[in-house]
């Protein structure tokens, strides 16, 4: 009696928080879960981005269609971003498989939904994020269900503050931040677990005066504009691995067999503290000057743009990782301390491949004035300008 007692006493003095009751179980035809948790990233564009993905696992026994997804400041249930049917048939792939999108799961069906948030600037980052998903049941008579899922923290750990990779003028940030595809949708399932390296990688590509890619040759890596030139250490660190001996690709298209160890060609992995670790990949070979062990400062010279590994034209691929793995890390946002923008490139992805695989130049809207930034991510088709 005395022992209840004393519980009871010791139950009633607990903060309030932890009396909260447990709330009912309630079954729902969806299991949502955020993959990592988002860190946002200041961009270029004056707003702040949270790039994130949401598993969906549809554990009821019929089929389901997706109609909307809403995404939710957990704290306020105010609704940050919504996607309708259409977005959501663009987002979600089914397996995490890019190239697999649909609206539609399947019983047992399991698919990734890639979430890009963009926050106005004067909005405090919300400490969390909740999931309100809205989803048609195809019973013999169909069934609308609402549920909210998959709750994920935000990081609140600033991105790393990078110096320059490359000197010089023209720079185009290819297929970057944040609704591009080839980075942002890179998820591998690797040693039994997803893994998203690239989620924040830039191509970084050069245009001439003539805002071409390339001149000449289509199929001399020497042909294009950013071939050869000298990548930088963006900050102090230690070379934690690096490769130096793979040939370089004929441009034109991606070679077919390659080996997933060979994918970042001639690389170099750099520690640079925090728990942060750059990837510097396609090098050219022979220009490799540094090897695991090695001790560098920012601004010095650690290799040459190339066309090495799975690379279709000369350019230096360049992304941030929670990791020494250039495969197996969780990619992480980044910024640079300063650059200036000078144009964008407003007709998107397609006219830039088009300017890669034909030399016609990039169609480019200059920004009057330029843009001189600091401590922000270039979005994706930003020409930008690196001085030392």
């Amino acid at each position: 009696m005395r022992l209840l007692l004393l519980i009871l006493l010791v139950a009633a003095a607990l903060p309030a928080a932890a009396q909260t009751p447990v709330p009912d179980p309630v079954m729902t035809p969806l299991v949502a879960d955020v993959l990592f948790p988002p860190r946002a990233v200041p961009g270029s564009d004056g707003r702040r981005h949270l790039v994130y993905e949401l598993g969906l696992a549809n554990a009821s026994p019929a089929a389901t269609t997706l109609q909307k997804i809403e995404v939710l400041e957990a704290d306020t249930a105010k609704t940050l971003f919504s996607l309708d049917r259409d977005d959501v048939a663009r987002r979600l792939s089914i397996g995490g498989r890019r190239g697999a999108e649909s609206a539609d799961l399947g019983t047992g069906q399991f698919g990734v939904i890639f979430l890009h948030v963009p926050l106005d600037a004067a909005a405090p980052t919300p400490s969390a994020l909740v999931h309100r998903i809205t989803l048609r049941l195809a019973l013999p008579d169909p069934v609308e269900i609402t549920e909210t899922a998959g709750k994920t923290d935000v990081s609140g750990v600033p991105p790393p503050v990078l110096g320059p990779p490359l000197i010089g003028k023209g720079f185009v940030a290819a297929d970057g931040c944040c609704d591009t595809i080839r980075h942002v949708r890179a998820l591998l399932p690797l040693n039994g677990r997803f893994a998203l390296a690239q989620r924040f990688a830039i191509d970084w590509e050069q245009v001439d005066g003539d805002n071409r890619l390339v001149k000449g040759s289509l199929a001399d890596p020497k042909s294009y504009t950013i071939y050869g030139q000298p990548v930088l250490a963006v900050a102090d660190g230690t070379v934690v691995s690096a490769r130096n001996d793979l040939p370089e690709q004929v441009p034109g298209a991606l070679p077919a067999n390659l080996p997933i160890a060979e994918a970042d060609g001639n690389f170099i992995v750099l520690d640079i503290g925090g728990g942060a670790y750059v990837l510097y990949a396609h090098l050219q070979p022979g220009s490799v000057v540094v090897g695991a062990g090695a001790q560098v400062k920012r601004g010095d010279i650690l290799g040459k743009v190339g066309n090495t590994g799975n690379s279709q034209a000369p350019h230096l691929h360049l992304h941030v990782m929670d990791g020494p793995s250039p495969l197996l890390a969780n990619g992480i946002p980044y910024v640079f301390d300063a650059f200036t923008v000078t144009a964008v490139d407003s007709a998107g992805t397609p006219d830039f491949d088009k300017a890669e695989a034909t030399g016609t130049p990039l169609t480019l809207t200059p920004l009057t004035p330029p843009q001189h930034l600091h401590k922000v991510l270039p979005l994706d088709l930003s020409v930008v300008e690196f001085s030392r």
